[in-house]
């Protein structure tokens, strides 16, 4: 039982290539979140926290938040009593593996975006907390007084982790959309989406390749894990998911990897290839594509668990059923009951009947 045997999951796939094309800013509604399974780009608890600031901004109370979410980023709330109005936000990311770039901690390009998305309002402070990559300070006294801009940055602040680590994936796309790609094709770009490990984006001059090396530690999630991407690679093929951007999956290293270290290509799920051409990043295309392509690993890992748990409460459903059954065959009673000179007869073995024999 693969894959197909999970109702929701060929919708949430069909889904995902339909979030990359369409140009689109209405939410989804409950249903096609239910069977869409996509995470969101902001954290919700940063998104609560801040919001409850926001709105308690006058009160004088200390705020001390720690917490971890998917792909082991952490992320760590300081509010003082004398500074109210200053939010100090720590974000510790996922170690990168040798082949990435990460210059002082962080992504190519990271300071940059940060600076474009926030403005004023946040601050880089240098160096930043001991175990961090990166400490933001936070002026909530210079938020917009509207109230829609005020919660639309505070989304922004909530989203610093597609910031950070969607810049260097998000530089490339932006110059692919304007056509100013470099003349260096086939340049390999390695970039950090889970603790030491990478996916890879290769540059060309109409198209940028993104190849992920499917890793899984468990032997089931990576039988699992196979299963979905060869569904994954189909789906792709369905009516209405034209203008998708293509997508392969091969057990082997492709030959867009040839320059890849040896340890880069360990890949017990194999190798899924998306190609994204200019009409896939055009407009507000470009953040949905950044972020569903930075979070492939974790759609992926969260369907499989999703998968597992529908299959063992398949087994569990029908275990139940057919010790209901067996009940249901059990007579009600003793029907025939041994009256007072009824005998019974035991088979001995054959040691039983030699010492008996012998007493």
């Amino acid at each position: 039982m693969g894959f197909r045997g999970h109702r929701r999951a060929g919708g949430s796939i069909s889904v995902f290539f339909r979030r990359l094309t369409s140009s689109s800013s209405e939410k989804p509604s409950p249903e096609q979140e239910i069977s869409m399974i996509l995470l969101q780009s902001h954290s919700r608890f940063l998104l609560q926290a801040l919001s409850n600031r926001v709105q308690n901004v006058e009160k004088g109370v200390e705020v001390d938040y720690q917490w971890v979410e998917f792909d082991d980023v952490r992320y760590h709330v300081q509010v003082s009593m004398k500074n109210p109005h200053i939010v100090l936000l720590s974000v510790c990311l996922p170690t990168p593996p040798p082949e990435t770039a990460f210059p002082g901690g962080l992504p190519l390009g990271a300071i940059e975006a940060i600076k474009a998305t926030y403005g004023v309002v946040v601050q880089i402070l240098d160096p930043p907390r001991d175990g961090f990559n990166l400490t933001l300070k936070i002026n909530l006294s210079k938020l917009p007084p509207d109230e829609e801009f005020k919660q639309s940055l505070l989304v922004k602040i909530a989203s610093i982790r597609e910031v950070v680590l969607g810049a260097p994936l998000r530089a490339v796309l932006k110059r692919l959309c304007s056509r100013t790609m470099t003349p260096d094709v086939n340049q390999l770009i390695a970039l950090v989406h889970r603790p030491n490990e990478a996916f890879f984006v290769i540059p060309q001059v109409e198209k940028v390749i993104v190849v992920y090396p499917m890793r899984f530690s468990d032997m089931i999630d990576t039988v699992l894990a196979t299963s979905f991407l060869q569904e994954f690679v189909e789906a792709r093929r369905t009516a209405g998911l034209n203008n998708a951007p293509s997508c392969t999956w091969s057990s082997s290293p492709p030959l867009e990897l040839k320059k890849a270290p040896p340890e880069a290509l360990s890949a017990n799920a194999g190798f899924v290839s998306f190609v994204i051409f200019p009409r896939h990043v055009e407009g507000r295309k470009l953040d949905r594509t950044v972020w569903s392509l930075s979070t492939f690993h974790a759609y992926v890992s969260y369907h499989v668990k999703c998968s597992e748990g529908f299959m063992h409460t398949r087994m569990r459903r029908r275990v139940e059923s057919m010790i209901q059954a067996l009940d249901r065959a059990k007579p009600e009673g003793d029907k025939a009951k041994r009256s007072p000179n009824s005998r019974s007869f035991k088979r001995l073995s054959l040691k039983d009947a030699r010492t008996n024999s012998n007493t």
